[in-house]
């Protein structure tokens, strides 16, 4: 079996792209000669493998220094690199949350403070510093960089979306009265997100769809509104159920994903609606 050092050669092949291949047993490395983004694109891909998402990070903000126009490709890559780094942060943040929610509580039942409930809200304001700095920086990308360089429709949409669903993860940190503006910025891209998929794409559209899927999970998990929530994941199932026949297999598979999704949170909602009160 052949040993390769990735990162020794990323260094010393600048202007390489490494596409590994699989023959028998031995691993083949080729050598292609791309231009700078592509090559950078490439070594965010081979982050993503290797779950380095801080990395993956850092290469799209020296990416976007140069040039903010991406493919569909390149956007998911670039999707992928922030909602995989907030992503370990909510989880812990959740994890966080309910540990403070239990040590506050037998602190309270024991009568006495061991400061651990204390060590642990300490630990969980580092863990929202963290998300609410990559929420704010994409947000700001969005603004400044993304949407300005986006020509398309779709790709407009998608950054918009982009941004409320960001404000949404910070959001989840947030209650009372410290919540309500970063939620109404979540409220306001959803919003105009919606208003511009409703003119600009088919009802079947993935990007679309998936705006509808967060856009109801904020209603319901953010403002605590669950008929907003399923009124609007039901409208964009009916909307789309009966127009998947005909699709392109990749964009049936991608859309009737996102409906399983939206059906299943409204069987979710609408269970959970119906429980009968004590």
């Amino acid at each position: 079996m052949l040993h390769v050092n990735y990162t020794e050669i990323l260094n010393t092949h600048t202007n390489a792209l490494l596409f590994p291949l699989s023959h028998i047993n031995h691993a083949f490395i080729i050598l292609i000669y791309m231009s700078s983004k592509a090559e950078k694109i490439f070594k965010a891909k081979i982050c993503e493998q290797t779950e380095r998402y801080e990395d993956m990070v850092a290469i799209f903000r020296d990416i976007i220094k140069e040039t903010a126009e991406f493919n569909n490709e390149e956007r998911n890559v670039l999707s992928a690199a922030f909602k995989n780094l907030i992503g370990g942060k909510r989880t812990a943040f959740r994890a966080l949350s309910a540990l403070s929610a239990k040590e506050t509580s037998k602190e309270e039942k024991e009568g006495a403070k061991t400061g651990r409930a204390k060590l642990v809200n300490e630990f969980k304001q580092k863990i929202e510093t963290e998300i609410s700095k990559i929420s704010t920086e994409v947000a700001e990308l969005v603004d400044t960089k993304l949407l300005p360089a986006a020509k398309k429709d779709d790709e407009k949409l998608f950054y918009i979306k982009m941004k409320g669903d960001y404000y949404r993860y910070y959001c989840e940190c947030l209650t009372g009265e410290a919540l309500k503006p970063t939620a109404e910025k979540a409220r306001v891209a959803y919003e105009e997100a919606t208003k511009s998929a409703e003119t600009s794409l088919p009802v079947t559209d993935a990007i679309r769809l998936g705006l509808a899927l967060n856009y109801s999970v904020f209603h319901y998990e953010i403002l605590n509104d669950p008929t907003k929530a399923c009124k609007i994941a039901k409208d964009a199932f009916d909307n789309a159920i009966s127009q998947l026949e005909g699709l392109p297999d990749e964009e049936y598979k991608d859309s009737a994903s996102i409906l399983q999704l939206l059906r299943d949170n409204l069987t979710l909602w609408q269970n959970e609606g119906e429980q009968p009160q004590n």
